[in-house]
């Protein structure tokens, strides 16, 4: 009865600090607008034109798609982390963030980049690219995953496409010019800013079915965490889990890269800091946690890079990488600590 009181406790306060964060982010900016403007603006329809375009062109969709960052990510990472019994697999080890890398570097550096009229076809062409890349390289692992039935393996040849396709990444980059050269190395910088509507529209779906899909295997993924035997031994298709778990988290690591850039670190670190919150390896539990923590810990990733009442604007990787990797460099530590004193 206590647990089931602070489990709810816990996720009610999450749950306010997430509205609080994405007030905050609504607000913060350039131009400070108060609560009471950005409330009126969003429910009520009343304010100022200057106003309504800075939050509902501007700041409105990079709220969501932070939120939907903080979703994918870090669900993405759970699932591999649970498939691979890996605390360090994140949700780029299948190699498909690297795969939109490399599409996104075919479309720049060989110059498709310099035909496009518009932002909007620029914008378009690396996510289609991306996404193409992304695809490819899944298509690829899915091949393979049928012939390989140990996870350790898969992780390692999800690991060797991701070299594959840096390399060829870095061979692109050799012998493109300066100006191609930096527009590339801008989009690896990761930006929640440049996220039009429409495609909101396309990850809040894909989102939101991986999210429904997750949720049908938070059974399965609490057997396989003891190990693959006992969960045959129970009559889980562990093949079949597998195959979910790979479609999933490549999704939602491909859907991000195309439209965010490959964006660092909250996918690993944000599922050791639900288990850290909530003190559990229940997926009954960590799933709904994930989707809050990373959600939050995005727009507060965000908020600093907006660096508010200032019109510079920081790499959102710069900033997820502060704030990632020290969360797992002291979580490893914890868990060192805690198996000392055992």
């Amino acid at each position: 009865m206590a647990r089931n009181t602070s489990l709810v406790w816990k996720f009610a306060a999450l749950s306010v600090i997430l509205v609080g964060a994405i007030f905050a982010n609504l607000m913060a900016g350039s131009t400070l607008i108060p609560f009471f403007d950005i409330f009126s603006t969003l429910f009520f329809d009343e304010s100022s034109q200057v106003n309504y375009y800075i939050i509902w062109e501007l700041r409105l969709p990079k709220t969501i798609a932070a939120i939907l960052v903080g979703f994918a990510l870090p669900l993405a990472g759970l699932l591999l982390q649970s498939l691979f019994r890996n605390p360090l697999a994140g949700p780029y080890v299948l190699g498909i963030s690297s795969g939109a890398s490399l599409g996104v570097a075919i479309f720049v550096l060989l110059g498709g980049s310099t035909l496009y009229a518009s932002a909007w076809f620029f914008s378009g062409g690396i996510s289609f690219f991306a996404i193409l890349g992304a695809m490819l390289v899944l298509l690829a692992v899915l091949g393979i995953s049928h012939k390989i039935h140990d996870s350790v393996s898969l992780l390692i040849v999800g690991t060797m496409f991701g070299s594959i396709t840096g390399a060829l990444v870095s061979v692109l980059q050799y012998f493109s010019s300066p100006e191609l050269l930096q527009r590339f190395i801008i989009w690896t910088f990761g930006s929640l800013g440049g996220i039009h509507w429409h495609e909101i529209g396309m990850m809040t779906t894909l989102v939101l079915v991986s999210i429904i899909l997750s949720f049908q295997l938070m059974k399965p993924l609490n057997v396989l965490l003891i190990n693959e035997e006992y969960a045959l031994s129970l009559g889980v298709s562990v093949r079949k889990i597998r195959f979910l778990v790979i479609i999933i988290s490549s999704l939602l690591a491909g859907i991000v890269t195309a439209f965010a850039g490959p964006i660092v670190f909250i996918g690993i670190a944000v599922p050791h800091l639900a288990r850290n919150v909530f003190r559990t390896n229940d997926h009954r539990i960590l799933l709904p946690a994930v989707l809050l923590i990373g959600a939050i810990l995005m727009l507060m990733c965000d908020l600093i890079a907006q660096l508010p009442g200032s019109d510079i604007v920081l790499p959102i990787n710069s900033v997820t990488s502060l704030v990632g990797a020290p969360v797992i460099i002291w979580i490893i530590i914890q868990n060192k600590r805690i198996h000392e004193a055992r």
